[in-house]
């Protein structure tokens, strides 16, 4: 056990780094890390992405805390949005993760790999999305809410990289919509994780110590160990070339995307 403990602790202080380093989300590098280490310890291939996928959004339950409040204290949260988006955020989060538990773990790999090639595009690319319009109404809001819930149910991420642009290009600065997306990122966690443990509940062959779909061994490790680097990663990004950091992450997002469908091609015995 204390093995383990250290291996996802070790997955925890990258993923802090990372997130610290580069302000993206833990998820985008939890997920991928988390497939590689329930592989070596033998969980069966059917579990991988549904474990990977819940104990992400558990971990993100904890860390989406200290991020938004530290977002909070420099007013940089519109709660008016977030109020406005939270109830198809929860009910877009939880729908998805009922619909993940049904799909099997080839779909959510390849889903997984085309949502990491898209961060990578974007990221290389270095596009912000232009203000051309407000933020929707009620109806608006709420279906937007679905579909950032939904797909951030599937990957396992906070969702700042769908409501960050979503919200700039509705002429939220990028201050705000960055604070503001750390708040829904909460909404999204606490959703998420309820489904994950939900439906996960009477899966046959989860390993010892698993509530539903989230590995309790693992969600410890990394929210110990992320909570102490993420600090270390937002203190080198002021002394670091960033930009030239986030081209380079951009093509580790490729080759980790590219490593994963590979995986899969011979899971299915096609090479």
């Amino acid at each position: 056990m204390v093995q383990i403990l250290v291996m996802y602790s070790a997955v925890g202080a990258v993923a802090g780094v990372l997130a610290g380093l580069l302000g993206i989300g833990g998820g985008l590098v939890i997920v991928p890390m988390l497939v590689y280490c329930f592989t070596r310890q033998g969980i069966s291939y059917d579990l991988i992405m549904h474990l990977a996928l819940g104990t992400s959004m558990a971990s993100i339950m904890f860390t989406a805390v200290s991020s938004f409040y530290s977002h909070h204290k420099r007013g940089a949260v519109q709660w008016t949005i977030v109020r406005r988006i939270a109830l198809g955020i929860l009910v877009g989060t939880f729908l998805g993760s009922c619909f993940a538990a049904n799909m099997s773990t080839n779909f959510l790999k390849v889903f997984f790999v085309i949502f990491l090639y898209y961060v990578a595009v974007q990221m290389l690319m270095d596009r912000k999305a232009a203000p051309s319009r407000q933020l929707p109404g009620s109806a608006g809001m709420f279906g937007v809410g679905n579909v950032i819930g939904a797909v951030s149910s599937l990957v396992g991420i906070g969702g700042g990289t769908l409501s960050v642009p979503f919200m700039m290009w509705c002429n939220v600065s990028v201050h705000h919509a960055i604070g503001t997306s750390a708040a829904i990122g909460f909404p999204i966690a606490i959703a998420g994780t309820v489904g994950y443990i939900w439906n996960g509940l009477d899966a046959q062959n989860l390993p010892v110590y698993s509530v539903g779909y989230v590995y309790l061994p693992a969600l410890l490790g990394i929210v110990c160990a992320s909570v102490l680097t993420a600090p270390l990663g937002v203190r080198l990004a002021h002394r670091l070339p960033v930009p030239k950091l986030k081209r380079a992450f951009a093509i580790l997002l490729f080759a980790v995307g590219t490593r994963m469908l590979f995986g899969l091609v011979q899971s299915l015995h096609l090479v």
